[in-house]
């Protein structure tokens, strides 16, 4: 296999070696990425194995941060094929693909999903602002006109409207596509409900980002890996916590958990459809256009995913929460799928 540094310099008639050179190139898909998408994923890998002669992709749940660094370290048998992500690439990203020798990736949107708040069935369901959020969650709040540690202990001393339980909250770690969407989407929804932060914003985005965004780590928040299971164990085992994951797992563990309101309104399948839900994103997988022809049944599993009995209004897919797109958006992204359309940021 060649080295990276050699991959960069000499360009894609290398590229074309790295399949062949040593051992013979790989048969089998293989996919990395999202711990939100992994469910999506696997079930469209599972049907693709079942019904086409390919064999079933290897997917593995590594985190949409872990999965881009994985999928943009290079060209060859050694590097995926396909990544997950629960937020859209970044221009950085797109970058590290471009040094590394990744100039063509095709983007495929999968559909939507929304970021759920919940605890056990076996105590009462929580009912949040935004703004009750960043304060639970934030290290830094503002008081008396100046930033202090986050002094907050339980949710009774934010509202005393919220339970007099200990702030114990479950979630994803920094390189989680759900942690970058849950920290723009909830955290600094909160965060500029204050107008002395929201006024930041124009005069120094850094600074307003770093208040908005930044979790606390005196015990409050606790990182509970990739592996979204483990926080429902983990919500059934404490029920005064909270655990943050995506809907679809939410709607698979709904004999046990129970979704919070956000700003009055529940995490729903309709709500994330419609928009009314506040905390809700875009789900994406990433193609490396070099490996297509190269590794058997790519072309073949983007057909399958992007397929009307998968992510269709009535899919299998929609069955295990995804919410599907609107029709003009969902055949923009088949035609990608199908002409390999590269990435256009």
């Amino acid at each position: 296999m060649l080295k990276k540094s050699i991959l960069t310099v000499v360009g894609a008639g290398a590229l074309a070696m790295s399949f062949t050179a040593g051992a013979e190139a790989r048969d089998q898909i293989r996919i990395v990425g999202s711990s939100t998408v992994f469910p999506f994923a696997t079930a469209v890998a599972e049907e693709f194995g079942r019904s086409t002669k390919f064999k079933t992709p290897i997917v593995e749940s590594t985190g949409s941060g872990g999965g881009l660094k994985l999928f943009c370290a290079g060209v060859g048998e050694t590097h995926p094929d396909i990544t997950n992500a629960s937020r859209r690439i970044k221009k950085s990203e797109v970058k590290r693909c471009a040094d590394n020798g990744i100039n063509d990736i095709v983007e495929v949107k999968v559909g939507y999903d929304g970021i759920a708040l919940a605890n056990s069935k076996e105590t009462k369901q929580f009912s949040l602002t935004t703004r009750q959020v960043w304060l639970a969650l934030a290290k830094e709040i503002p008081v008396g006109g100046s930033m202090i540690e986050n002094p907050y202990k339980t949710w009774n001393e934010i509202d005393p409207s919220l339970p007099a339980t200990k702030i114990e909250v479950l979630g994803p770690p920094p390189t989680s596509g759900t942690r970058d969407a849950f920290a723009e989407l909830a955290m600094e929804g909160g965060c500029k409900t204050f107008p002395e932060i929201k006024a930041m914003k124009k005069k120094d985005k850094k600074a307003y980002k770093k208040i908005c965004h930044t979790v606390r780590e005196d015990g409050a928040y606790i990182e509970a890996g990739e592996n979204d299971n483990l926080i429902v164990n983990k919500l059934q085992a404490n029920p005064n916590a909270l655990g943050i994951f995506g809907y679809s797992f939410l709607d698979q563990n709904s004999d046990v958990l129970q979704g919070s309101q956000v700003n009055g309104v529940l995490p729903t399948f309709e709500n994330i459809s419609s928009g009314k839900y506040p905390v809700s994103r875009s789900l994406f997988f990433y193609v490396k256009k070099a490996h297509v022809g190269k590794i058997p049944g790519i072309q073949e599993y983007l057909g399958e995913f992007v397929s009307e009995k998968a992510m269709g209004d009535f899919g299998y897919l929609a069955e295990k929460g995804l919410i599907p797109m609107p029709k003009a958006e969902m055949q923009k992204f088949r035609a990608d799928a199908k002409n390999l359309t590269p990435l256009q940021m």
